[in-house]
């Protein structure tokens, strides 16, 4: 299995690596991506993102989330 290399942005990758993960139509794979409800959308990236630790804690600790697919 290949190691996983995690990037913040863009800007963290060399020319090469760039050039290889996204920018080579042969090897990258584009997907539209839709939001039916950008309302619950929103209050999802909030609470992700946003600076309130206890409501990320406790939908991380609660949440109904597939663990195995997580850095699958």
């Amino acid at each position: 299995k290949e190691p996983l290399q995690r990037y913040k942005g863009l800007g963290e990758m060399d020319a090469d690596q760039l050039r290889e993960t996204t920018m080579d139509p042969d090897k990258r794979t584009l997907r539209r991506i839709t939001i039916k409800d950008a309302a619950a959308a929103e209050r999802i990236f909030e609470l992700l993102m946003g600076n309130e630790v206890a409501p990320r804690k406790e939908f991380i600790a609660t949440a109904d989330i597939d663990r195995e697919r997580i850095d699958a």
